[in-house]
């Protein structure tokens, strides 16, 4: 990696983290909005998100910086607030779905397999 490279990665990962945080935000209102719809909805922004994450910067990095920063908003939308009460509603499954899937779905992409990182076939050449 050249040292050229190195601002424009970092650069890269704080947009992929405040745009994982925007992203959570979003999700947790629509996921509570309309509940089956807005979790498919959701869950397909996380999908996109961290897929191009992970093309943007060509490693895991991408998808581990964006799924941060929704980790970060989901967590912070589920804290109590002073006064006692949530600042969003959280209540049923449909939250637990959205954690579950959003880290299935940034694991399956920061595990993904590019066409650069394909395997060497194991047929050798005629003679």
């Amino acid at each position: 990696m050249s040292a050229t490279a190195a601002p424009a990665r970092i650069a890269a990962c704080l947009g992929l983290l405040a745009l994982g945080a925007l992203t959570g935000a979003a999700g947790w209102l629509v996921v509570d909005l309309w509940f089956p719809a807005g979790l498919l909805l959701a869950l397909l922004a996380l999908l996109g998100l961290f897929l191009g994450g992970r093309v943007a910067l060509g490693t895991g990095l991408g998808v581990g910086a964006a799924a941060a920063g929704w980790f970060l908003a989901y967590v912070m939308l589920s804290l109590p607030r002073p006064e006692g009460d949530f600042l969003l509603g959280s209540s049923g499954i449909a939250m637990y779905a959205y954690l579950l899937g959003g880290t299935a779905l940034a694991v399956m992409c920061a595990t993904l397999r590019g066409p650069q990182d394909r395997p060497v076939s194991a047929v050798r050449p005629a003679k």
